[in-house]
């Protein structure tokens, strides 16, 4: 049951938080000095923020990244080194013909029609853009998949890396030779 005292100490004790945290904003800003609206000082930033858009003249221009081409990459690609890279892939996939995971399984997948694994529901988007899994379109999905198929179920973010890429299609591709 409240009665009169522990109303007023209710009261009290919210109305003493509020007052701390008004103090504490007060002090934050007269210690950032965020509150000097119209008080006439204006401060010197410790540091600035500069727009990577605008070129500094003083600052050394980048070289640009060398585009390689896909197909030389996967010329030289080793399904070998492709099979220790499929571990991050094995959460989600299988590799065994007919056997769906939480992805569907990856068997004869350069070269297989888009969407096209029995018993394993698309999102659809996949379907959207692209019919045929060649290896430069898997290379293009596995760099970035959310990029690639926006609203893919896919959640993986992506392989960076260009040689692990085709190194991962080499071995996919051997798998139903």
């Amino acid at each position: 049951m409240i009665d009169t005292m522990t109303m007023t100490k209710l009261v009290g004790g919210l109305c003493g938080t509020a007052l701390i945290f008004l103090i504490g904003k007060w002090a934050a800003e007269e210690i950032y000095h965020v509150g000097a609206k119209g008080h006439g000082d204006h401060h010197e930033l410790a540091y600035t923020i500069i727009d990577p858009a605008v070129d500094d003249a003083g600052a050394e221009e980048e070289e640009p990244e060398e585009v390689v081409d896909f197909a030389t990459v996967l010329a030289s690609a080793d399904p070998s080194a492709g099979e220790g890279v499929f571990r991050a892939c094995r959460t989600c996939h299988k590799v065994a013909d007919g056997e769906n995971g939480t992805g569907p399984h990856l068997y004869g997948i350069v070269g297989r029609a888009t969407a096209s694994v029995e018993g394993y529901n698309y999102s659809g988007k996949l379907i959207a853009v692209v019919d045929t899994w060649t290896a430069d379109e898997l290379n293009l999905f596995l760099e970035n998949p959310r990029s690639y198929a926006p609203g893919t179920k896919m959640a993986y973010p992506g392989m960076k890396d260009v040689q692990d890429r085709a190194d991962l299609i080499a071995w996919l591709d051997s798998l139903d030779e």
